[in-house]
């Protein structure tokens, strides 16, 4: 019997025949053996009267933007195929960003304190025969999801939202002037929100089967029984790459002990290692990561997961007045695993910008694909992931990957704050991420040139398109606050699209850090 066997047989739940159900539909996503589902479907005929003006598909970060629109008095449906109940697993992110709760007057002061469950200081990012660097107020704040999503839905019930928990998404049918969604009796709507995640069969379907072009496993567990540490890890490496992975580790002091997380980057390739088996190289290497024999913890939960990431990102719906958010879009960082901290840094201009549409029936596919746009900060990103994973045939030196992330870091500690804490947000800056690249090839071009052949040229020409685009937007960004205030002289329309541009030049530049 494995390490993995035997300590999750032990926990209640089921839980190690949870992992190999994710670990079968990974296996289906690696070797494409699943045709995508067909849920939506389009009708030329009237829907006729409406009963809402939004319905939301999926609670659990759904409910941020449900709790936004029902507040701005829109009629919202949200529905949920479980019980809306956040994880017990606490969500790490840094302080500041928990300000637009407050900014949509979602919590108050006292209520977003009492979300926060932990807070800790400092964090640690470190590599494999590198040297440590320390930063300070970085996903240092643990909010706990069971407070934080039972006060959003007391909240968004008590003005006038409706709720259907144990109410699966089953498809729908967009008409000329509705969505006909199949859950519960049927329920008719202006606009339809998926807020489903990666596995969404809307997406799925809108992708048509297509594969991701990369995957982030990730494993992990909370647990007691470690020594006494009040610090984090944001990004850790202590190995070589082995078994054509390079692994990076996560560590948070958390309510009931502490978060440990193991996660790779890698493609979709057939032969690459199950769920399982990283699980148990997890198990291999917590003793040696956390200074603890495994027979001293104390398993309060485990999880685990693979999030797909791709290159046609933010996807464009194929249909009228479907608007996917959040994971669902693809429009978080493929070298972040999205979730909670994706959809609270655009849940105000994804309220405003969904209010917007609601006011001047801006519902056309290319009108909500303005809410999602590209943005050119979030696609630079894919060089990183590139140059942090190792293909299933090829031969880099064992510590190729730890000794250039060990400059790069020496470099953005060199240039100070402004241009590491955002990195670190997965907020990319042009001037940051120049001066970084500017310095890391002057000073360790030995470190940098071997990066061309392991991401490839097509790539790398690719990045220098998103890099020019991040200096444009970067240039156009202030240009369109300037502009910002003339804008409520035009017509609804033209107004519509004029501020989704001006807010694509602002997010598309980490102008909103």
């Amino acid at each position: 019997m494995s390490q993995t066997e035997q300590i999750l047989s032990q926990l209640p739940g089921n839980v190690l025949e949870q992992l190999r159900g994710v670990d079968q539909r990974y296996w289906v996503l690696r070797n494409e053996t699943a045709p995508p589902p067909q849920v939506i479907k389009e009708s030329n005929e009237p829907l006729g009267t409406v009963d809402w003006d939004v319905v939301i598909c999926g609670g659990t970060l759904g409910i941020l933007i449900a709790a936004a629109l029902q507040k701005r008095g829109w009629r919202v449906a949200l529905l949920e195929r479980g019980i809306l109940r956040g994880r017990d697993q606490e969500w790490n992110i840094s302080r500041k960003e928990l300000e637009v709760f407050l900014e949509l007057e979602l919590l108050s002061d006292a209520e977003l304190e009492k979300a926060i469950a932990t807070e800790y200081n400092p964090a640690r990012i470190s590599f494999f025969e590198g040297q440590d660097f320390w930063v300070r107020d970085v996903l240092n704040i643990g909010v706990d999801p069971v407070f934080l999503l039972d006060t959003l839905k007391t909240k968004f019930l008590d003005a006038g939202g409706q709720l259907f928990e144990k109410t699966a998404f089953n498809g729908a049918a967009v008409h000329p002037d509705g969505v006909l969604v199949e859950a519960a009796s049927g329920l008719k709507t202006r606009l339809l929100i998926d807020a489903m995640g990666s596995f969404s069969p809307i997406v799925q379907q809108a992708r048509l089967g297509e594969k991701p072009e990369g995957v982030c496993l990730v494993v992990g567990s909370c647990a007691q029984g470690f020594p006494k540490n009040e610090t984090g890890d944001l990004l850790v490496s202590f190995t070589p790459i082995q078994n054509q992975c390079q692994y990076f580790w996560e560590a948070f002091p958390a309510r009931d002990g502490r978060t440990t997380y193991l996660f790779t980057y890698l493609d979709a390739h057939p032969e690459r290692p199950s769920l399982e088996f990283f699980f148990e190289e997890y198990l291999r290497l917590l003793p040696e990561y956390q200074g603890v024999e495994l027979s001293q913890i104390e398993w309060k939960r485990v999880l685990f997961g693979f999030f797909p990431s791709y290159r046609n990102s933010p996807i464009r719906m194929p249909w009228n007045r479907i608007l996917p958010v959040g994971d669902s879009s693809g429009g978080q960082s493929p070298v972040s695993f999205g979730g909670f901290g994706s959809m609270v840094r655009h849940l105000k201009r994804l309220t405003i910008g969904i209010d917007e549409a609601l006011n001047s029936e801006a519902f056309s596919r290319n009108a909500l694909a303005q809410l999602q746009p590209y943005q050119p900060n979030i696609a630079v990103t894919w060089l990183f992931q590139q140059a942090m994973s190792v293909g299933i045939n090829q031969q880099l030196s064992p510590n190729q990957i730890n000794q250039l992330l060990t400059g790069v870091f020496q470099a953005m500690e060199q240039l100070g704050d402004d241009v590491l804490h955002p990195f670190l947000q997965d907020v990319v800056q042009f001037s940051g991420l120049s001066k970084t690249l500017l310095l890391t090839s002057l000073t360790k071009p030995r470190l940098v040139l071997p990066v061309i052949p392991q991401v490839g040229l097509t790539t790398l020409l690719d990045w220098i398109v998103h890099y020019i685009n991040l200096g444009i937007y970067s240039g156009l960004s202030p240009l369109g606050q300037l502009m910002s205030g003339s804008l409520k002289t035009l017509p609804p329309i033209p107004q519509y699209y004029c501020r989704r541009w001006l807010e694509a030049w602002h997010y598309g530049s980490g102008g909103d850090y």
